[in-house]
């Protein structure tokens, strides 16, 4: 039995140990769903338990168990082995070091979610029934494709910083356009609070194309009595746009700004991939992981990772009201 579950790095034992797994799933659900058909006059409690228990199980087990368990290992020191009640937290808001992180994970949810979503929206205006429209949503829309990780990559790229030397020509575009007017190569991701900005860019690069479907897919379904009944009262420009457009989405803009709020907050793979949290870039979602993985303090990285929880419960709230509010609307 030993052998069979420690697979180890043989790619034969994984194979198996996953069809073994999928069976077994298989097996199991079969025979709760045949034991719920097999009455003829089954209560409806039991054929609801029958259908929803073994999702209600797997929630609790992959989310509510760890969830707890998280809870529990921030009021313990770095190992485990010692109850310090509320110390982890304390560090987590005294501490200089983690004062930076919680400082630039505020920056990140105020500046990344408006940033993305005014420039989605005024793109979404701006090319809302021009000749070029289709290939000019499928241009924004594009980075979404994107991984992260890819992206991140491809703007490291762009940052990259090679010295002035002789004819070395530079890796990173924008240092190259730098150099060719003249100006000397930056290292942009060493320089703080400008290294945050450059890495919020990534995130921005890739929800503007988020935000502006889902708002041109809302400025679309503004009905057309509403538009004629402004232009024939004379508003017309900027005027249209900020007392009829805005208005007539403003649920839309709510859900866009508080879904990107909630990426933002997960942003753990932008800033692992282009300066491992190191430069005073880090963030919550990364800091956690450093503390739990790296540095072997897993109390200090649960109670981060419960502060995330917490500041996200708020956002998560709203969003649903927002779109319950929408729904009633339509």
């Amino acid at each position: 039995m030993d052998w069979f579950i420690d697979a180890g790095d043989d790619p034969a034992h994984k194979f198996l140990l996953m069809l073994v797994a999928i069976a077994l799933f298989v097996v199991v659900m079969g025979l709760i769903l045949f034991l719920v058909d097999r009455p003829r006059n089954a209560p409806r409690w039991l054929v609801s338990l029958g259908f929803v228990g073994p999702a209600l199980a797997m929630l609790a087990f992959g989310l509510l168990y760890p969830g707890l368990d998280t809870i529990k290992n921030s009021f313990y020191n770095r190992n485990g082995s010692e109850f310090i009640g509320l110390d982890n937290y304390a560090t987590a808001f005294t501490e200089s070091q983690f004062l930076i992180v919680l400082g630039n994970t505020a920056l990140w949810v105020l500046v990344a979610p408006i940033t993305a979503t005014f420039l989605g929206l005024v793109y979404a205006v701006v090319v809302d029934k021009s000749r070029f429209e289709k290939f000019a949503k499928a241009l924004v829309f594009l980075p979404m494709a994107i991984s992260m990780v890819g992206a991140s990559i491809i703007w490291k790229f762009v940052y990259e910083f090679k010295p002035a030397q002789g004819t070395v020509q530079q890796t990173g575009l924008l240092n190259q356009v730098i150099v060719w007017f003249g100006g000397e190569p930056i290292q942009f991701l060493l320089q703080r609070p400008l290294n945050n900005f450059l890495l919020m860019v990534v995130l921005i690069w890739i929800q503007t194309g988020f935000a502006m479907t889902l708002l041109s897919a809302s400025i679309r379904a503004i009905p057309d009595d509403i538009v004629e009944a402004a232009r024939l009262d004379g508003l017309s420009g900027f005027g249209m746009f900020w007392r009829i457009t805005i208005p007539s989405i403003r649920p839309a803009l709510v859900v866009v700004l508080t879904t990107i709020a909630m990426t933002t907050l997960k942003s753990f793979d932008i800033v692992r991939t282009m300066t491992a949290g190191r430069f005073n870039t880090s963030i919550v979602a990364n800091e956690f992981y450093e503390q739990s993985f790296r540095q072997n303090n897993t109390g200090l990285g649960a109670a981060l990772a419960v502060l995330l929880f917490v500041i996200v419960i708020p956002v998560i709230v709203y969003n649903v009201r927002q779109m319950r509010l929408a729904e009633e609307v339509r």
